[in-house]
């Protein structure tokens, strides 16, 4: 699929310049119709002769475009609205919000119009195709929707949610990219401790939660399932869970999980 619509991706950073660079990849857009944003734009002189569009006019960017990339702090976002406001015509563009704890109706208070809006929670593995991206929004067509999950599709996965649920996905997924890489170091740490040298056990333990992942991915299994497959009576898998449990380490995921939500949901609030 390709498409005519030129898209510009306002705040550069990280997360929008993987999506451009998927959406190239995968051939929905070429570099000339994309355009990015940053304040300095000479962080964005390779891109530039690449053939992306780069500029530090986020209002001139929006007025040439049909999908609009929110991808800046949220204490950002107020000051970008106000910026671009005047740009934006409700029936021409498509608003896609990448900002953490704000929701459509807060970007369309603030605007003070009638416009599409979508909420995007991807992850950091978007830099190389595996973000794990959720959708959501509480008034977008189902065709805009479907737009934007076609988008995200080109980094990764994507899954459809109620919008209420979308400073929940930033806890679980967003978040939890840190969550799984400290639980990977901790068991490259327990690894070296056990004798291997540290590039080793970091190697064999980012390899094995790999292989715990796809386990359950590819044979849509529950955890608990592919555990029983490695546990045996008074074997030494079953002492090294019950240790961790007994030392609170599920307790600890789902508090840790829990309290990133609670801090999620007035990042904006706290902000404004």
């Amino acid at each position: 699929m390709s498409t005519h619509k030129n898209i510009a991706i306002l705040g550069s950073g990280n997360i929008g310049l993987a999506l451009a660079k998927g959406l190239v990849k995968a051939g929905i857009y070429q570099p000339q119709q994309i355009t990015l944003t940053r304040r300095n734009i000479a962080a964005l002189a390779y891109l530039a002769d690449e053939e992306y569009k780069v500029s530090d006019d986020n209002e001139k960017a929006v007025s040439k475009a049909h999908i609009i990339v929110l991808a800046v702090l949220p204490q950002q976002l107020n000051k970008l609205l106000d910026e671009i406001k005047e740009a934006i015509k409700p029936k021409k563009h498509l608003l896609i919000s990448v900002v953490s704890g704000v929701s459509c109706a807060d970007i369309r208070k603030h605007l003070d119009m009638d416009v599409q809006v979508v909420r995007a929670m991807p992850n950091t593995a978007i830099a190389i195709g595996q973000s794990m991206t959720c959708i959501g929004s509480s008034h977008a067509s189902h065709g805009n929707i479907a737009l934007v999950k076609e988008l995200f599709d080109t980094v990764g996965v994507t899954i459809p949610i109620n919008e209420e649920l979308m400073t929940s996905a930033t806890a679980l997924c967003a978040c939890g990219i840190a969550f799984f890489l400290r639980s990977i170091r901790a068991a490259s740490q327990g690894g070296t401790e056990i004798g291997f040298h540290a590039h080793d056990a970091l190697k064999m333990a980012a390899q094995t939660a790999k292989g715990a992942a796809d386990l359950l991915l590819q044979l849509a299994s529950h955890p608990e399932q592919e555990i029983d497959k490695v546990t045996s009576p008074k074997g030494c898998t079953i002492a090294g869970l019950n240790e961790m449990e007994h030392n609170g380490f599920s307790s600890a995921m789902i508090k840790g999980i829990k309290m990133s939500a609670e801090k999620a949901s007035v990042l904006y609030k706290t902000e404004e």
